[in-house]
């Protein structure tokens, strides 16, 4: 059964979280014209960042400085990312919103309500998932709509195609069903990208040698296919490549991204602390990709 992307009403925002960096500016923008295209209204939030651990007195007090000065410009971060929306985008609505509250729960709880949680100038790091939680792997792992994870140069869509991790688990299926949306919205192709392991099972096992390479790909070919054909019935204007690639899930994506514009992928929703010990497709994404990351969950009911 298909698995349609969730919060599909037309009246369901796009929401982007700012921190006053030129980063999160053109995020805004970029989330700006994704509004446009799904005929959505912007919403642009600030929240306070999230207290981490402090290991230091100097940490502790950079930590103070930062809150400070989060707090004290809050509604100009707010201003200046929307009003950079309103002047490319005159006829879109958009509205704005500054709190007090913890940015990763309130943006948790709006992605209850929006079409798509977009984030500006949040990257992650290593040592942020593993030690400090940060906002984008919290929202990510919690948020109940698609996320987005901004980064590149491009303040709005572009022809370049969109890059889609298919596999057939109810995480997957949520990540083709949107990507398929957003291409069709976009107007540009999508690829589809399964990766299949050539060598080993789970848990590290070998598959003896003299098995059939040739049929097992054809076999995961043909699955391939069957699934993307799927979903791609109900949007026939998408033109669709299917690619099988034998590397880890997160490198076979990886290298099609060079002419990407946005990858999107699914997230079973473990929590940040297991992905980054696992080393999750999501995760290596958030991490390395060039281009904006949507990562999607399956409806409650799949998971």
């Amino acid at each position: 059964m298909s698995i349609h992307p969730v919060s599909s009403d037309r009246g369901a925002p796009v929401i982007v979280g700012v921190d006053g960096s030129a980063s999160a500016r053109n995020a805004a923008r970029w989330a700006g014209a994704v509004a446009e295209r799904f005929d959505a209204p912007l919403r642009v939030v600030h929240g306070m960042p999230p207290l981490g651990s402090n290991f230091t007195e100097a940490a502790a007090v950079f930590q103070a400085a930062l809150l400070t000065y989060q707090a004290e410009n809050a509604e100009s971060f707010v201003k200046d990312a929307a009003d950079a929306v309103r002047r490319e985008r005159p006829g879109l609505s958009v509205t704005t919103s500054a709190t007090s509250n913890a940015v990763d729960e309130v943006l948790v709880d709006a992605s209850r309500h929006a079409r798509f949680v977009v984030l500006g100038g949040m990257d992650i790091s290593p040592t942020a998932a593993v030690l400090l939680g940060s906002t984008t792997l919290d929202l990510v792992t919690r948020g109940s709509c698609p996320v987005v994870a901004w980064r590149g140069t491009h303040g709005e869509p572009t022809a370049d195609p969109v890059v889609v991790g298919v596999d057939d688990t109810p995480a997957g299926r949520a990540a083709l069903a949107t990507a398929f949306e957003v291409a069709e919205r976009f107007g540009v192709a999508l690829h589809a990208v399964h990766s299949w392991a050539s060598y080993r099972l789970a848990g590290d096992v070998k598959i003896p040698l003299g098995i059939d390479w040739e049929a097992i790909e054809a076999l995961n070919l043909s699955a391939l296919t069957e699934l993307v054909d799927e979903y791609h019935r109900d949007h026939r204007s998408v033109q669709v490549e299917c690619y099988l690639d034998a590397a880890g899930a997160a490198r076979a994506v990886l290298e099609h991204l060079d002419r990407a514009q946005l990858v999107v992928v699914g997230n079973r929703g473990r929590s940040a602390l297991a992905a980054a010990a696992l080393g999750s497709t999501s995760l290596n994404l958030l991490h390395h990709s060039p281009v904006p990351v949507m990562v999607c969950h399956p409806p409650a009911k799949a998971k």
